[in-house]
């Protein structure tokens, strides 16, 4: 980590990934997809404080199950604070469909499972018939 003055910080683009357990390779992607956007010295990418919170709101997207264009939205809402009410209510309708979306999974899961109990008990039903 470097310090270009006192109040700017600044990284590497490996010191992001490590402190994110990514790879550079995830970074250079986000970069491609207009995600994050470090100052340039030649080939040097010099990363921000902004840019590390952007990361670090891409990379919250991404366990959350958001898509990239949804993470693209969030993090351009998240950097506009004039009008909050407008931003936070998309993100609470993100968060809800996704919810839902979890939890039709995690039903169709419990379905599945109990299905695959079923057949399994049906199985040693008929195992043990045939072997006695």
């Amino acid at each position: 980590m470097n310090k270009a003055t006192p109040d700017l910080q600044t990284f590497t683009i490996r010191d992001l990934a490590g402190e994110f357990d990514v790879t550079t390779r995830t970074i250079r992607f986000y970069e491609d997809r207009g995600l994050l956007t470090p100052e340039r010295d030649g080939q040097r990418r010099i990363y921000h404080k902004r840019d590390r919170a952007r990361l670090v709101l891409i990379l919250r997207g991404k366990r959350l199950g958001f898509s990239l264009d949804e993470i693209q939205q969030l993090v351009t809402a998240y950097e506009t604070p004039e009008d909050e009410i407008p931003q936070l209510e998309q993100y609470l309708r993100t968060l809800t469909e996704h919810r839902e979306t979890l939890l039709q999974q995690k039903e169709d899961l419990e379905k599945t499972l109990q299905e695959l109990e079923q057949a399994e008990r049906d199985c040693r039903a008929a195992l043990a018939r045939k072997q006695s």
